[in-house]
């Protein structure tokens, strides 16, 4: 139980990285914290105390196995997690040649 609660723990702080900071690379890693909060609550979600790996063999009975499905999602939201990563971060790049700063305070005041 105390897993799930250091879960939303994470959660928080990327949450207040997104809510209360003005950089934008400071607002990218907080929504990277979100992304591995979830994560990690999805593999916790699947996890089983003395699990067996869900291999199945032609003799063997399914009894106390891991659950696959919660792996297969989390390999997948990692590889998405990644690309809207870098497409992010090719964003804030443009943003920053063209504006010259990461504020996005100062970003809202300028006009072009």
């Amino acid at each position: 139980m105390s897993a799930y609660f250091l879960c939303l723990v994470l959660f928080c702080v990327g949450l207040y990285c997104i809510l209360r900071k003005r950089n934008l690379i400071k607002i990218i890693i907080g929504l990277a914290i979100i992304e591995y909060a979830v994560n990690l609550f999805f593999v916790l979600a699947g996890y089983r105390i003395h699990g067996r790996a869900p291999i199945l063999a032609a003799d063997q009975e399914i009894v106390n196995m891991v659950d696959p499905l919660v792996q297969a999602i989390v390999l997948t939201a990692i590889v998405i997690g990644l690309a809207t990563t870098a497409l992010i971060v090719a964003i804030a790049i443009r943003i920053y040649d063209k504006y010259g700063t990461f504020d996005i305070t100062r970003i809202n005041k300028l006009k072009g």
